[in-house]
Formats: C-alpha cells, sequence, structure tokens
C-alpha cells in the first residue's frame, strides 16, 4: 500500500492540467510511511485520486508525477512503454537531421520526470536528476538494455542539481566496455564525442539543427564562434564555404578537440584561428581593435541559476551581445543563444535590443532559434522550453 499525499484546497489545478510538478506549499500532509523517491498516490483536499508520483522530501518540488492513470503501475512494463514511445518519436527526427547522435528521453517532456538518455552512437548515457529516477535506476537500466542490448549504457549522474533531491554523484558504466571517445554525425558533419570529460552527458545535442543554420549564413564569409566547445558551429560553417573561422573558449582541451574536429571533416584548419581566452574580454580586446567579422555566435554557458539570479543574469546576457553585436561588420550576422530556462524568450529578446541600442547598430531579428526536435517541450510543461535564440541581421 503506497503511501498518499494530501493536497491543500485549490491547489490540484496544475494537475488537473497535467503538468507534472506538486510543490512543497501544496502538501498539506502525507498519509502513511514513504521514503526518499517511493511511489506516492497524489489526492485533493477532498480525497479523489489526481496522480501517481515520485516523493521527494528534500526538494522543492515535493513530488514529480509518473502517471495520470489510476490503473497503471510503475514496474518494468511501464519504463518499457514510456522508452519505446521515445524510441518512435525520435525516429523522424534522426532521419532528418541524419544523425547518430540525438537525445532520447527529455525528462518530463516525455513522461519521464527526472530522466535523461543521449544516444551516442552505440553509445547509450543515461542521465537521473530526481529521487524517484534514482529509486527506479533498475527499472530504467532493464528497459533500456532491452531495447540496446548492443549498446554500451553509461551513467552519468553527476551533476549539481541533484544535491537538491539529497543525491550524491553516481558514474558507472552498466553495460558494455565505455570507450572514452565516440564519433557521432548530424548534417553530414562528423563530431567527436569525449564520454568521459565531455559537458552535459558529452555533447550539446540540442544546437544540432542552429548549427546546420548558422553554416548556411556563413558562405563565403568570417566566423567568430565563442565560447565554442568542440567548435562544432565552426564545422558546419567551414563545410558550408566560410573563409575562416575564430573559436573561442577558456578550455584548452576542447580547442583541441575543435581541431580535431575540422581534420576528420578534411576541413584546413588553415582557415581556422583558435583563442584560449575569457570570452568578455577577448570580444573588448576586438573593439578596440575595430576587428568585425561575417558571422558571430554566442552560446554562452547558462547564466540563471535561480529566480534570484535573473537580473543579474540580464546584465551578463546585455554586455555579452553588445560586444557580440560590435563585433558584426555592417550587414553580418549575430546568432545569440540563452540556454537558461528561467529566462523568458520575451525578456531575451528586449536584452538584445538595447544591447544593439547601446551599441547604435541596426539589429533586425530574422529568425527565432531552439532547441533541437528531439528536445521535446510537452504542451503540458512549458518549463521543458529552455533554449531561446536569435538570428540576427546587424547593421
Amino acid at each position: 500500500m503506497s503511501a498518499t499525499l494530501v493536497l491543500h484546497p485549490e491547489r490540484e489545478k496544475s494537475l488537473l492540467r497535467r503538468h507534472p510538478w506538486v510543490f512543497e506549499g501544496a502538501v498539506n500532509r502525507i498519509k502513511g510511511q514513504c521514503s526518499v523517491g517511493d511511489t506516492v498516490d497524489i489526492v485533493s483536499s477532498k480525497g479523489k485520486w489526481l496522480a501517481r508520483g515520485a516523493f521527494s522530501p528534500q526538494s522543492q518540488i515535493r513530488a514529480r508525477v509518473w502517471t495520470f492513470d489510476k490503473n497503471e503501475s510503475v514496474d518494468n512494463a511501464f519504463f518499457c512503454r514510456k522508452i519505446e514511445r521515445c524510441i518512435a518519436q525520435r525516429a523522424a527526427v534522426v532521419a532528418l537531421s541524419q544523425t547518430t547522435g540525438y537525445r532520447l528521453v527529455a525528462g518530463e517532456s516525455d513522461d519521464l520526470p527526472g530522466i535523461t538518455v543521449d544516444v551516442y552512437a552505440n553509445v547509450v548515457v543515461v542521465q537521473l536528476l530526481s529521487a524517484g529516477a534514482e529509486k527506479q535506476r533498475g527499472k530504467i537500466l532493464w528497459a533500456l538494455k532491452r531495447f540496446f542490448p548492443d549498446s554500451v549504457i553509461h551513467e552519468r549522474s553527476d551533476v549539481a542539481v541533484r544535491e537538491k533531491e539529497g543525491l550524491s554523484p553516481v558514474v558507472e558504466t552498466h553495460q558494455g566496455e565505455l570507450p572514452r571517445e565516440v564519433t557521432i554525425s548530424e548534417h553530414g558533419i562528423q563530431i567527436i564525442v569525449d564520454l568521459v570529460d565531455g559537458h552535459k552527458t558529452g555533447f550539446y545535442l540540442d544546437q544540432r539543427e542552429n548549427r546546420a543554420i548558422v553554416g548556411r549564413y556563413a558562405t563565403g564569409k568570417t566566423l567568430l564562434n565563442c565560447f565554442c566547445y568542440t567548435g562544432t558551429f565552426a564545422s558546419h560553417a567551414l563545410k558550408a564555404g566560410a573563409t575562416h573561422v575564430t573559436n573561442v573558449d577558456v578550455s584548452a582541451h576542447a580547442l583541441a578537440t575543435a581541431r580535431r574536429n575540422l581534420a576528420i571533416n578534411n576541413l584546413s584548419d588553415e582557415q581556422a584561428e583558435f583563442v584560449e581566452k575569457d570570452v568578455f574580454n577577448l570580444l573588448r580586446d576586438f573593439r578596440d581593435e575595430k576587428r568585425q567579422f561575417g558571422v558571430v555566435v554566442l552560446d554562452p554557458p547558462k547564466f540563471v541559476d535561480s529566480k534570484a539570479t535573473l537580473k543579474r543574469a540580464a546584465r551578463g546576457y546585455k554586455d555579452i551581445n553588445l560586444y557580440g553585436i560590435q563585433a558584426v561588420e555592417p550587414g553580418g550576422y549575430l546568432a545569440t543563444f540563452s540556454c537558461s530556462g528561467l529566462m523568458p524568450a520575451d525578456l531575451f529578446a528586449k536584452i538584445v535590443a538595447d544591447a544593439a541600442l547601446d551599441a547604435k547598430r541596426d539589429v533586425k531579428i530574422l529568425q527565432r532559434l531552439e532547441q533541437a526536435p528531439d528536445h521535446a517541450v510537452s504542451s503540458n510543461y512549458p518549463e521543458g522550453y529552455y533554449l531561446k535564440g536569435l538570428l540576427c541581421q546587424v547593421w
């Protein structure tokens, strides 16, 4: 018999709209005994059954919903059904993007809260980010092994967000022998992925379509790739006919991989420059030198960790976009991004507009960019929309 979370009066509205989170302030009391990650029933103040979810006593999100079907159990078959549906949903994305690297499971957006699964060729990387996902590790891995019997299955549950759930880091290979690197392809470009020390699960799959778009605009132009990581915007640009690319990052290791990514695509590094430096400082140097580029890409790390840091983050985004706009030659293009989920899209657009005013440049928004379609956003979970981008022409 599972425990029951009883909500305060009028606090069931979000669940009736099938939003998967129950916050601490919505919970009136707990009937029965439950431990961290246990599956609990969630009922209204009047006792109406609403959902079944995972209990997390140390998180502000007190429960994450597994199912809104009272007759559905959270067992091995449950995870098989969910993952099988994810595989079917990604089939078109994989074909259209000509990719061997994609997000298979996008947490709450795929009705699997706290679970991220990325596929890199023959390696499946899983992250378990919530107490409920941690509790169900055995069932999740069982389902993944069933659908990927010949793949390496590696867990990288080593992200800071687990601390909010009271969880320690876990890094472990559950099936096969993990290679340090694997090569994937997207839109005809080969990309080296560091599975051991790479960012996130190894790579930024969410920018796949945006890399192809920026590449097309870079034909015949120079490109400045800021916060470049392993240089894949630049690889796409050179493949599309850019005359020269400049990759900038603070990581020497990332830049070394960026150079290797050019080599495996038979692209000449004589058309490339690799700069190990803080992007803010370098853009100020370029401003003073009046050095400009045909295309500038700004893809910084997440600036917003909480609502309390939004104002400070907005200043950071304005500064970086001011410098970025100044680095674009007249008639050139700026591709600017925010991967901060707490940054509203309209606020980000206003920040770029304010930066354009301060730079005394005329900026036209040509296209709004977002995360790749394998990072789906459920209509019931708008928080899944986190990557906002603008492709602008600068005069």
